[in-house]
């Protein structure tokens, strides 16, 4: 004996595709602009800042301003117009509304601070800071991670990982 119940009527499957494969090809929307500013170093060792690590702090500078443009999240603004005006005042690790106020100057939401702390050529943590450029100048976010190694690996190591899990972490993901 034959049901006369019908089943209900589904697309065939591969008529889905072109409509995951659009969605899929869209470019993510960039929601903030972010003035990604020059990595500095807090040396604790009493080493001082060799050229070696000068090289790898514009490094990682230049790393993360192309891994946020690229996440399509954020239109990183170019730092330079202040460049030179930071270099004159205090540290913008220590001197949050500073990061905020050049920020705010060059038409940026957010202002991302990075500072790489040396205890010793072993002993290393990176720290990437999100402050808000106006009006509140709050900390949006603090991120750190600690490295063994005073290396270009271990250092680029570091950084991907505070991209991978920390700031550039899909929503609801690993924190």
């Amino acid at each position: 004996m034959r049901s006369t119940r019908r089943a209900a009527w589904r697309p065939p499957i591969l008529a889905l595709v072109p409509a995951a494969l659009l969605l899929a090809a869209a470019p993510a929307r960039a929601e903030d602009r972010i003035a990604v500013f020059d990595p500095g170093l807090l040396d604790t060792s009493g080493e001082g800042l060799r050229p070696d690590q000068q090289r790898r702090l514009a490094m990682i500078g230049d790393e993360l301003r192309q891994a946020l443009a690229a996440s399509g999240r954020y239109v990183v603004v170019d730092v330079a117009p202040q460049r030179a005006r930071l270099a004159e005042g205090p540290a913008l690790r220590g001197c949050g509304p500073c990061a905020a106020a050049a920020a705010r100057t060059l038409g940026a939401d957010l202002a991302l601070v990075t500072v790489v702390q040396k205890v010793s050529n072993l002993i290393l943590s990176i720290t990437l800071s999100v402050l808000e450029a106006a009006p509140s100048e709050a900390r949006r976010a603090v991120y750190s991670a600690e490295i063994r190694g005073n290396t270009d690996e271990s250092w680029q190591r570091g950084l991907r990982w505070l991209l991978r899990h920390r700031l550039l972490a899909p929503a609801g993901g690993p924190r």
